[in-house]
């Protein structure tokens, strides 16, 4: 693994992952992008993993761009600013699905087949706030600082933040924080959508809520993930079928049971790995 991304894995299967090049507020170098979609994809096909937690070492979440790639774009490298890795490719050519090498560095998080928890604290600008976007749950310091700051740069959001800002904030925000690229706090970040809750001490919280999830059957998590991911782009009936699919598969299953069985003893659960 990377040394931008430091691993820590619980033994009731949460993994806990720090951004960790501190001494530059965790931002985002070829070597950033490339640890991310590693991390990422090897929890996808983890059935270890129960939940996720994001964080950063240091004072920030992730200040966005390193310096480094603004002063190559400057010097008219084009693409490839992002280095020669994964992060370095044709940003039209689709590397990873629907995404492109950098969308996918926030996207895999909807990948990852259980909750991905954000602690922010600090900043979270450009990048560093569309990565956060890609989790599940965003929990926030009141005092972060966040930004849609690409418009400084003279660039649009392009790591999914067009995707992921429109779910969860009214059409007019999100274009005013786009053009503006205004500094706003983790209290108003609450209130448009962007945060989930807020917390003094976002890490210690994200890990509490990390540990309750993976106390739940692993099966119905993974369930309700992807009918959630699939809220986003299906119709009606689509998705009240895939609820149908989903809890047929459920029902009667072993975790199902244990499930029934533990609330009926009062007694913690003892789920398997799921299928």
């Amino acid at each position: 693994m990377s040394d931008r991304i430091e691993w820590t894995r619980h033994p009731d299967g949460v993994v806990e992952l720090q951004l960790a090049r501190a001494d530059k507020m965790n931002a985002l170098d070829p070597a950033m992008f490339d640890a991310l979609i590693e991390a990422g994809e090897a929890l996808r096909g983890d059935k270890a993993v129960r939940a996720v937690v994001i964080a950063g070492r240091g004072k920030a979440f992730c200040a966005g761009l390193d310096m480094a790639s603004f002063e190559r774009m400057q010097q008219g490298a084009g693409e490839g600013v992002l280095g020669e890795g994964a992060a370095g490719a044709d940003l039209v050519e689709r590397t990873h699905g629907i995404s492109n090498a950098a969308q996918h560095v926030a996207m895999v998080w909807r990948e990852v087949p259980v909750p991905v928890i954000a602690a922010v604290h600090g900043v979270a600008f450009g990048g560093g706030l569309q990565v956060a976007l890609g989790a599940d749950i965003r929990i926030v310091a009141p005092d972060t600082k966040l930004s849609v700051m690409e418009i400084k740069w003279g660039l649009v959001p392009d790591m999914a933040g067009m995707v992921l800002m429109r779910e969860l904030a009214r059409s007019d925000v999100v274009r005013e924080l786009t053009f503006t690229g205004r500094i706003f706090s983790g209290e108003e970040a609450l209130r448009i959508g962007f945060a989930t809750r807020l917390s003094a001490e976002p890490l210690a919280e994200a890990l509490q809520m990390a540990h309750e999830i993976a106390a739940k059957s692993p099966d119905a998590v993974r369930g309700g993930k992807r009918l959630l991911n699939a809220a986003m782009s299906q119709g009606a009936a689509e998705l009240l079928m895939a609820e149908s699919v989903e809890q047929k598969a459920l029902i009667g299953s072993a975790n199902q049971a244990e499930a029934v069985k533990a609330n009926i003893e009062r007694r913690a659960p003892r789920f398997s790995p799921p299928a």
